[in-house]
């Protein structure tokens, strides 16, 4: 009995497929997703250094980041060290209370398929090392 059902249920299954026809071409893999940050770049005390700036760094580094070519080369270091440049400083984490001046940044946008907003200080020395990690996309700064 148990083999007849079998047998049925594997011949109904066969028979539903079989007017389907040949099955389509799966598609072709889509390109990764641009990578395009914009850094927005507040009281740094350089004026060239401030403003709001774009940079893809696709095929090309692109936009009009300042240092666009060097960003995205340094963008891609991090990428294949596995870092996360953007992750904010742990709570948790000691840091040197050292004022490394007033600058600020936020960085919005798409990285490595994962989306951007991160905000940068200089507040202490935990957040000045994560200013300086990132390197030339955000500006030299020193306080």
């Amino acid at each position: 009995m148990l083999r007849r059902l079998v047998l049925a249920s594997l011949a109904t299954a066969a028979a539903g497929t079989a007017g389907l026809g040949p099955l389509p071409p799966l598609p072709l893999l889509a390109p990764p997703p641009a990578e395009r940050l914009t850094v927005a770049v507040s009281e740094s005390g350089h004026p060239d250094a401030d403003g709001t700036f774009e940079l893809r760094c696709d095929d090309r580094a692109a936009g009009n980041h300042p240092a666009r070519e060097n960003a995205c080369e340094r963008l891609d270091r991090l990428a294949k060290e596995g870092a996360n440049p953007f992750a904010p400083v742990p709570a948790d984490q000691l840091c040197t209370q050292v004022y490394g001046g007033p600058a600020l940044a936020h960085v919005t946008g798409t990285w490595q398929g994962r989306t951007v907003d991160a905000r940068f200080s200089r507040a202490n020395g935990c957040e000045i090392n994560r200013w300086e990690n990132l390197e030339p996309v955000l500006p030299l700064v020193r306080g």
